[in-house]
């Protein structure tokens, strides 16, 4: 069965450093609950708790995020739930659907996650673990291993050992393409010349220059 045919419910996870908004719908949109979680390791176990009290199975649970990585995401991997990552300019266009620009709201960029992920799932990028191979082979040398550092949630420790997020891509540009971004964006979000977006698709920057970006890229969560 598709992963699209075993999604049924849709929760979206405005991002803090002190907590986290959670708000989660049901296949029709409607609002089954939301609540709030403390950024620490023993507030990620209470959220994915709050959503599988909510759910059947994690594998039915699609999350939405804005940052896409660190300690939440990889709880909420850990434990089966189907993780996306969202560019904060393409939510700032679901955000417009439902009020004008004004002060932040919390609760509102909970809704309007989980909502976009339920009607415009193109918009967003499926968050994998990159290799889980190299991942196990790493743990042993991590002491309590990455599992105890997500649940500590410090950011001390989960810097050194963060894990690389990507979705399978032969080709950059239309990778990138389906995901929403082109060359306008890509040169305002990385504050690049068109003509070093367009080389470095073409496979025709200089290696320093693509090094520099591809980093960026991949620091911001493109899925590249």
């Amino acid at each position: 069965m598709a992963e699209e045919e075993t999604i049924s419910w849709f929760a979206g996870v405005d991002w803090g450093s002190e907590r986290h908004q959670v708000c989660l719908l049901d296949a029709r949109g409607a609002t089954v609950g939301e609540r709030e979680f403390p950024h620490s390791g023993e507030g990620l176990a209470e959220l994915g708790d709050w959503l599988l009290s909510m759910a059947s199975a994690a594998s039915t649970v699609a999350v939405a995020i804005e940052v896409p990585h660190g300690p939440v995401v990889d709880t909420l991997i850990d434990r089966g739930f189907v993780v996306y990552a969202i560019n904060p300019k393409q939510l700032d266009r679901l955000r417009d659907r439902f009020s004008v620009a004004g002060a932040k709201d919390d609760r509102r960029d909970a809704y309007v996650q989980a909502d976009g992920l339920r009607t415009d799932r193109r918009l967003f990028r499926h968050l994998q673990v990159a290799d889980p191979r190299l991942i196990e082979l790493r743990a042993p040398a991590l002491g309590a291993g990455l599992r105890g550092r997500v649940r500590n949630g410090s950011q001390a420790d989960r810097r050194p050992y963060r894990r690389r997020y990507s979705v399978p891509s032969n080709d950059l540009e239309p990778q990138l393409t389906r995901n929403g971004y082109d060359i306008r964006s890509l040169v305002e979000q990385f504050d690049a010349k068109p003509a070093e977006i367009r080389q470095l698709l073409r496979g025709e920057l200089d290696a320093g220059r693509t090094r520099e970006l591809m980093d960026e890229m991949r620091a911001a969560g493109l899925p590249t």
